[in-house]
């Protein structure tokens, strides 16, 4: 296990080294965050509450939402396929290591940077900002970075996913991004779940993509409590197992079939 925790203090040391993304970062996500907060509290307007959620918690969850994005969010679907088109992934496999659980570990360091120096700092500024009220308890807090450790591992997941599908597509780019579309609006990030149709919602139920995003800002912003929370963390746990499974056939049928484009 020492070698994967190399690799993802590696990791967290090369995303140190580029403190240009590190300062940019932080402003592009307080203008995501100001777009949408004024956007929500237009769509208030004076009303208390929509679907059970108060214009407080909304705000709250904006800012939660975008900023917990850059703890889960990595591009190692770009790497793989990257990888595997320019024909490196042929070395890595023949490394004393897994290539899988690598790649894992090198998101791990890569998001514990971003929630240190852009999570963090970034939430400050924009609470400060937007005068966010903040109800900070320390089980919230603590429910919340659990939370937030399943989002990493499902994103993650659907990720490696991603970018295993190289093996068979060849040029999986439109894949990538129609993922990240996907992801982004039922994750919760774009629109709460909670202001889906009906039927979409009860779709959703099934899907692994509330467990990245509106699960964890939910928990932030206490609307989530008592039986509803423990389910939620259940949902997460289930997911993070369930999708073990696909990543694991899909890779030993990938190794036998590998065609190295370049390199």
């Amino acid at each position: 296990m020492g070698k994967y925790l190399e690799m993802m203090r590696i990791r967290f040391l090369m995303m140190l080294a580029y403190r240009t993304n590190y300062y940019t970062g932080i402003i592009i996500y307080t203008i995501n965050i100001g777009a949408y907060y004024f956007l929500w509290t237009a769509i208030y307007g004076g009303k208390a509450s929509i679907q059970g959620v108060s214009v407080s918690q909304m705000t709250i969850y904006v800012a939660i939402a975008w900023m917990a994005r850059a703890f889960y969010f990595n591009n190692l679907d770009r790497e793989i396929a990257e990888e595997i088109r320019e024909g490196k992934v042929a070395i890595e496999l023949i490394r004393p290591y897994n290539y899988l659980l690598t790649k894992v570990m090198q998101g791990l360091g890569e998001g514990i940077f971003r929630f240190i120096f852009f999570s963090i700092p970034g939430f400050i500024i924009v609470a400060f900002i937007f005068h966010l009220k903040i109800p900070f308890n320390t089980t919230t807090l603590g429910l919340f970075l659990i939370a937030s450790f399943f989002s990493f591992v499902i994103n993650t997941q659907l990720n490696l996913l991603t970018g295993l599908m190289a093996f068979f597509l060849h040029n999986n780019v439109g894949f990538i991004q129609a993922k990240r579309v996907i992801i982004d609006l039922f994750s919760g990030l774009t629109i709460p779940i909670t202001f889906f149709p009906l039927w979409a919602q009860h779709i959703m139920k099934f899907l692994p993509f509330q467990g990245i995003s509106y699960i964890p800002s939910m928990i932030f912003a206490q609307g989530m409590k008592g039986n509803a929370l423990i389910q939620a963390l259940g949902f997460q746990l289930i997911w993070a197992i369930v999708l073990c499974i696909p990543i694991v056939l899909i890779w030993q049928k990938a190794k036998k079939q590998l065609i190295v484009q370049g390199g």
